[in-house]
């Protein structure tokens, strides 16, 4: 008779890391498939490129220090669905291979794979992109094209190392009324104008291919939540304290700061909330932890978004709440049972 002797922690339910990972890709698909019938062949192609790409590198890794195959705990699976949802729709596909790869190798397989990682991969890799690819990065396709399932956008499938061509001659072709060219946050951040609540909700707005429907990624968040997958205080604490921060500035000048709402619908703080800083690996677990993460991730967003030279600030605030989960862990502990804290001399 032989015995296995483990150390802890030990696993006393069927949560585990697969099942978790593929319940958070289930929850993605409903997501993934309105940002396609937004924007069509082209979305579809680059969540298909990217997701493709990190499980090609996963493997990839996996054979270079042989190890056996991680891509059944779906994670790049995960990275590569979120890292796409960043990106533009026009975006070429070669761009987003980069994407992918950088996501992965440096993101993840770099710290050592799943669990290891200090960083979220998928805004690594979004992160890097925006630095090495500035104009692809902001050219933006109208959602609802008339031509989206037929045609794709003519930037879509450019040459690796070539410029892509301007979408603008596509755009005109297409039957769509009053587009701009811009997002919601730089139309209000360059002109001082705000889209409605009800075109944030549904998703009718220039922008990322998963800034698609607010109600949408919120429902798929509490399916998360309701089977405890994902801590809900975390995504709590984002928008709460986005919202507060956002309050006490339209409070102060109301002709020049967007109302809560605005704040909280419009560009990625809904997907980033849900989905990014709930990351397991890269998010403290204390319970006062969890709140103050999420509220520093509530603030900066703001800040970045009202005061920085960019119009949208969730990833880097994501990445700074990542870079401060250990320390918040650490200055989070709570006290031990049957001890007492040491008094000040």
């Amino acid at each position: 008779m032989s015995m296995e002797l483990r150390t802890s922690p030990h696993q006393v339910s069927d949560r585990s890391v697969p099942t978790i990972m593929k319940h958070v890709v289930l929850s993605l698909l409903p997501v993934s498939a309105f940002s396609v019938w937004q924007y069509g062949l082209s979305a579809l192609a680059l969540m298909l490129t990217v997701t493709a790409t990190c499980l090609i590198t996963e493997r990839w890794f996996n054979r270079a220090a042989a190890q056996p195959s991680t891509l059944g705990d779906w994670s790049a699976t995960i990275t590569g669905l979120l890292l796409a949802l960043t990106l533009p729709p026009a975006f070429p596909l070669w761009m987003g291979v980069v994407a992918g790869f950088v996501a992965i190798a440096i993101g993840k397989a770099l710290f050592g794979g799943l669990g290891n990682n200090v960083f979220n991969p998928a805004l690594i890799g979004r992160a890097f992109v925006q630095a090495a690819f500035p104009v692809a990065i902001t050219t933006w396709v109208p959602a609802f094209a008339a031509k989206r399932f037929s045609e794709f956008v003519p930037s879509t499938l450019t040459a690796p190392l070539m410029m892509p061509p301007a979408v603008s001659d596509w755009i005109k072709q297409q039957s769509v009324d009053a587009f701009t060219g811009a997002t919601p946050l730089a139309r209000w951040k360059f002109e001082n104008v705000t889209a409605s609540a009800h075109d944030l909700l549904t998703g009718a707005v220039t922008a990322s291919t998963g800034e698609t429907s607010a109600i949408l990624i919120l429902l798929c968040g509490v399916y998360l939540a309701a089977r405890k997958f994902l801590d809900w205080r975390i995504p709590a604490a984002v928008l709460a304290s986005a919202a507060l921060t956002a309050w006490l500035f339209q409070w102060y000048n109301p002709a020049h700061y967007p109302s809560p709402s605005f704040v909280l619908l419009s560009g990625g703080l809904m997907l980033g909330a849900v989905y990014m800083a709930t990351d397991m690996a890269t998010s403290p677990v204390t319970p006062l932890g969890v709140w103050i993460y999420g509220a520093v991730i509530g603030v900066v967003t703001v800040m970045i978004r009202y005061f920085g030279g960019l119009t949208e600030g969730v990833m880097y605030a994501i990445l700074l709440g990542n870079a401060l989960t250990p320390f918040i862990d650490q200055y989070t502990q709570p006290r031990v049972f049957g001890t007492r804290q040491k008094r000040k001399s």
